[in-house]
């Protein structure tokens, strides 16, 4: 049979990725901010004193949760949800006004570090400006009704209607404006996959005319990359973590994950490995009641694995508790093992050409090993570094060796600092939930 489609010339396909990632990304991490539970004074200001300590932790992207004012209509709680915006150019009185908010930007900026603001685009308060001047942008239930988000229990909220053009003019110049007026270097857009993706590629390209931006998605979509944003999140990545340091999954999850990483994903994708954000502490437990014995293994793959990791306020801190989401409930700041943890391997990320974020960096390369069903072992190499990464996925004690080449060499054990030459034969002991690094150089 002869194949009768005709060539189609190579300079008629068009670029699906045409976004450039802002280069200061390159070997970012993220930090989450709930600015009502970060300082006794629950306000900008008190953000300010605890920069320098984040930039040493290593932090470059502080992602501050929305700013806007509250509403008051079918509010949950004392002091409601903070995405339950009110007024999208306006700044919730309790952090303080447009002045502290500068402040804050201008501190976060002398720091050598970049903030992005969370976007509620899907939904408004009940009470929102926009329902008096614009009823016509709201979508409606069958009786004709304004309508909370389907399926959900975020009965404090409407939704938006966004087969409406004019919506789309609004919510792309209030943006734009915190852009412009505040300095602002992007935004973290709230169930991103709730809005159409052509909004958001509008969005980005006006951006773009102002300065470079950093756009996350809370969404898990490979199509949000080409045009429109630089991370995405990856939900399913810490679902299967919890999962896995539960016992209700085996190690072949793990694996399923990172093909359809490597395989599905534009290969500049950024995705965000998290272990804990706000609504996982808030609703589903803190980061020990998730991942019990099985914590830092997950925060060392969310670090050195594939993805931009992200430390939500509070982690470093061995918090405790379930901040209470609509209500004052200060974080006690002390220093734990949890934040030295953090502190070293970002360190190790921003060190090696390998760990980079997106294309900057190097694929994981699984190495076989004698104990496939609980030890999860792979490689990430460029120029002259490579790192090599063992983590037992059991809480049971195992011994094991690596099969094939790519992981001979001499390297440094990364936690003690000792050389070793790893070598076809070379034993690896490790506890329950424990974990190795090897890397060619000492950062």
């Amino acid at each position: 049979m002869t194949d009768k489609r005709p060539d189609i010339p190579t300079a008629a396909l068009p670029s699906l990725t045409s976004l450039r990632h802002p280069d200061w990304c390159k070997n970012a991490v993220i930090y989450e901010i709930n600015v009502r539970q970060f300082s006794p004074s629950g306000s900008f200001v008190g953000v300010i004193p605890a920069l320098p300590r984040l930039k040493l932790l290593g932090v470059d992207i502080i992602w501050l949760m929305p700013i806007h004012p509250i509403g008051e209509v079918n509010r949950k709680g004392t002091l409601g949800s903070p995405y339950a915006v009110k007024d999208y150019l306006a700044i919730n009185p309790e952090f303080g006004n447009g002045a502290d908010l500068r402040a804050l930007v201008e501190a976060i900026h002398a720091q050598g570090m970049y903030v992005i603001l969370d976007w509620v685009a899907n939904h408004t308060a009940w009470d929102n400006v926009l329902v008096e001047q614009h009823p016509d942008w709201y979508a409606r239930d069958p009786q004709g009704n304004f309508t909370p988000t389907p399926w959900w229990d975020w009965s404090d909220i409407i939704d938006l209607d966004y087969s409406q053009p004019q919506l789309w003019r609004f919510m792309a110049d209030a943006m734009g404006y915190w852009v412009r007026q505040f300095d602002i270097d992007g935004f973290r857009c709230d169930v991103a996959g709730f809005v159409p993706l052509e909004f958001w590629q509008q969005v980005r390209a006006e951006l773009e005319l102002t300065k470079p931006v950093f756009m996350l998605a809370e969404w898990e979509s490979r199509d949000l990359h080409y045009q429109a944003f630089d991370m995405s999140y990856a939900w399913s990545w810490n679902e299967l973590m919890h999962d896995l340091t539960q016992g209700r999954v085996g190690i072949g999850k793990l694996f399923k994950y990172y093909s359809w990483n490597e395989k599905a994903f534009p290969n500049d994708a950024i995705r965000m490995t998290f272990v804990s954000n706000h609504d996982k502490n808030a609703w589903d437990g803190t980061q020990f009641e998730q991942f019990g014995n099985g914590l830092e293994a997950a925060i060392v793959l969310s670090v050195l694995g594939e993805g931009m990791p992200l430390i939500y306020n509070g982690q470093e801190a061995g918090n405790q508790k379930r901040l209470a989401f609509f209500e004052r409930d200060p974080i006690d700041w002390q220093p734990h093992p949890i934040g030295n943890l953090y502190q070293k391997l970002i360190h190790l990320k921003k060190t090696c050409p390998a760990l980079a974020n997106g294309a900057w960096g190097a694929r994981m390369l699984a190495l076989e090993n004698s104990e496939p069903a609980r030890l999860f072992s792979f490689v990430r190499q460029k120029e002259d570094w490579a790192v090599v990464v063992l983590i037992n996925i059991s809480d049971i004690p195992l011994t094991a060796t690596l099969q094939g080449t790519l992981h001979l060499g001499r390297y440094y054990e990364f936690f003690s600092g000792e050389e070793e030459e790893l070598r076809t034969d070379t034993t690896f002991s490790l506890d329950g939930w424990g974990y190795q690094v090897f890397t060619s150089y000492l950062p």
